[in-house]
């Protein structure tokens, strides 16, 4: 059991001799009691937060195609953005070899790659009747994991619906990375 005890007082020599008052005693067990009470009702009912991953859609591996060439897609609606190293990126609207925009060097981050894709996506539903656009990330041979990641995150804070990462880089890519000074080890 707990208690609390309080001392009398005086202690000092010499007076009256006088019948010691014994202090107040104060029992803390409930409190003690009710303390591990609360503890416990807010370890059982608080939910602890749970890691949030992000969805993205991956064909069947199983589902051969008759088809083997490139799907055709709207330039005006497709934005690549080729991964390169030391944290940059080149972007392009449209095909490598004749782009709409660009191609533009470019950082993650909010004035970066954040402000390309705003951009773009409020560009591309004017230029194409209302579609919206398609961004295609593609990580090179120097690009980090980091900046695929980073590359994610930007499209959800932007909020766009269409993406894909692909694994092929295309010769002219790679060229415009070594042209940029973007594709060093």
């Amino acid at each position: 059991m707990a208690e609390l005890n309080q001392d009398s007082g005086k202690q000092g020599k010499g007076g009256k001799v006088r019948a010691k008052k014994n202090g107040g005693k104060v029992d803390l067990t409930a409190m003690v009691d009710l303390a591990f009470l609360l503890i416990t009702f807010f370890m059982l009912t608080t939910s602890l937060n749970k890691p949030q991953a992000m969805d993205v859609a991956m064909p069947d591996k199983n589902v051969e195609t008759d088809r083997k060439d490139e799907v055709d897609i709207d330039e005006r609606r497709s934005v690549t953005l080729v991964l390169g190293s030391d944290n940059k990126m080149v972007w392009y609207q449209g095909v490598v070899t004749n782009p709409l925009q660009g191609p533009t060097v470019v950082d993650y981050g909010k004035d970066g790659l954040r402000a390309v894709l705003l951009q773009v996506k409020a560009q591309v539903p004017q230029q194409t009747g209302g579609k919206d656009v398609i961004v295609v990330i593609r990580p090179s041979e120097k690009s980090v994991t980091r900046n695929i990641i980073d590359a994610l995150d930007e499209m959800k804070i932007a909020d766009i619906k269409r993406y894909m990462i692909s694994n092929r880089i295309m010769k002219e890519e790679v060229e415009l990375l070594e042209k940029e000074n973007i594709y060093n080890d």
